[in-house]
């Protein structure tokens, strides 16, 4: 599917009215959130420390610290091919570990509560654990992915987008519930006069199962990512009540061997069920993963036949290591802002690859023009900051120039850059005299606009759609001389 684009400048950006209030709106609302969730977390803290006790919470707080780094550095390492904006990744921690685990433990205790005064003293532990938290629990960090799916749906590429929001909420919950389960047994010891029921605490749930409450809350992220990819909304329904009831599934029974069964039990159920299942979780992220660097791969000779990548940067862009020694090359020529400035280009072009993956898959609908046009304006800026930045989008050349490709010559006597922006006159220190418009070494012939400098690159490169030439003029040139798809990882 492609959609008309006004030729010799990428689209323009509204600036109505309405635009700038949505843009203000889109800044006061995260800014509320954080501090809503701020005082979540004031509320929780004070309620574990009044159960607890100061030292509790001070000793709880260090030794959740140790399972939750590796934790959230693992869905951070899931998330490389396109990173999600670092302030909804803090929200989604920031929900899991203050909004979530203060309701849980509000409507917890308040179900054990009615559960002991209906079937006697003790029942509502047992049933508090293994029927009543499942369901509290995982519904209240699932919210936040409902939540995403209704009103930032764009956040949502695919099931390891889901994955990875599902692992930083459930990271959150457990930091804080280890908070809770710690401090209780810090707590339990002083009273006891007795030591190393924090250390049993700590090995159970920081080493044994740290990516218990991940694994769960991570089938609800699988069913939002079937639902952010399908058109019918039937589908999109029952895959996130799916994926909620197969994590309600997998916490009872967790909960029901640590508090029912015990000992022989529960080494059982976590070696026969928890450890295939995250086994199998590994499994799907990286089959994910790669069908990510799949789906990158495919489009990116089309946006090189459009002109808004090189074709030269097909193979850097299509592979991670290329994409980290692209960056480190630059960082070492050119500073760190030159290489945040390219970061931001690869996350760019991987955006727009992902959107145009789904508008073929027809996941995107109604909305496909409007999304197509934004993250062409996105690219269009990233690559302009880029090329505003030294080497920064030739430095990870190094010994392996495109095919064909010569140093650039002197410039004129006299020349001077020319400020940035799109259309006639665009050039960048170094790539060659201001002449008639936009060009990089290696870019193709002189005759299309993107020549070699000081050959007369012609006129600056359109934006259409992929695969259709510019509106009255010839398709781009082909791939240069030896090229070829980059290689899959």
């Amino acid at each position: 599917m492609a959609f008309p684009v006004p030729t010799g400048h990428p689209p323009a950006e509204p600036t109505t009215r309405h635009t700038h209030a949505a843009r203000r709106k889109g800044v006061l609302l995260p800014v509320v959130g954080l501090v809503a969730l701020g005082v979540c977390g004031l509320v929780v803290l004070g309620l574990v420390g009044n159960s607890v006790g100061p030292g509790g919470v001070l000793v709880g707080a260090l030794c959740a610290l140790l399972p939750v780094g590796p934790v959230v550095a693992t869905f951070l390492w899931i998330d490389r091919w396109e990173p999600e904006p670092p302030r909804m990744l803090l929200i989604a921690f920031l929900w899991g570990a203050c909004f979530a685990a203060l309701s849980a433990l509000i409507i917890n205790s308040s179900a054990a509560l009615a559960v002991d005064a209906l079937l006697g003293r003790g029942s509502g532990d047992v049933l508090g654990s293994v029927v009543i938290a499942p369901f509290v629990e995982e519904a209240l960090k699932g919210l936040f992915l409902v939540g995403l799916l209704v009103w930032r749906r764009r956040e949502f590429d695919g099931i390891v987008d889901g994955i990875v929001y599902a692992g930083l909420v459930a990271a959150g919950f457990a930091f804080t519930e280890n908070i809770l389960y710690i401090g209780r047994a810090f707590a339990e010891d002083a009273m006891a006069g007795q030591s190393g029921g924090v250390l049993a605490v700590l090995l159970l749930r920081g080493v044994f199962s740290p990516f218990a409450h991940p694994l769960f809350t991570s089938m609800i992220g699988i069913g939002a990512g079937i639902a952010a990819a399908s058109r019918s909304t039937a589908v999109r329904v029952l895959a996130v009540l799916a994926g909620y009831l197969v994590a309600v599934l997998l916490h009872a029974m967790w909960n029901g061997a640590a508090s029912v069964l015990g000992g022989t039990g529960f080494v059982q159920v976590y070696v026969v069920i928890m450890v295939p299942l995250f086994i199998g979780l590994a499994v799907v992220v990286i089959w994910q993963r790669r069908r990510e660097a799949k789906t990158v791969a495919e489009q990116l000779p089309s946006f090189a036949q459009a002109g808004w990548i090189a074709w030269s940067e097909v193979p850097l862009l299509g592979n991670l290591a290329q994409r980290r020694g692209w960056r480190r090359a630059v960082k070492q020529r050119s500073g760190p802002h030159a290489a945040r400035a390219v970061a931001d280009y690869q996350g760019a072009v991987t955006e727009l690859a992902f959107l145009r993956s789904r508008i073929a898959r027809g996941a995107v609908r109604d909305s496909a023009e409007e999304l197509e046009h934004e993250r062409l304006r996105a690219l269009a800026k990233a690559r302009a900051r880029a090329l505003g930045m030294p080497d920064a989008l030739t430095a990870a050349w190094g010994n392996q120039h495109p095919p064909g490709w010569t140093p650039p010559p002197a410039p004129a006597p006299g020349w001077a850059p020319v400020p940035q922006g799109y259309g006639p006159g665009y050039a960048t220190p170094g790539y060659g005299p201001p002449s008639q418009g936009y060009a990089t070494p290696g870019y193709g012939p002189p005759s299309q606009g993107y020549g070699p400098p000081g050959q007369g690159q012609g006129p600056p490169p359109t934006y259409g759609a992929p695969g259709l030439p510019p509106r009255g003029q010839q398709p781009p040139p082909g791939p240069p001389p030896g090229w070829g798809p980059p290689p899959q990882r």
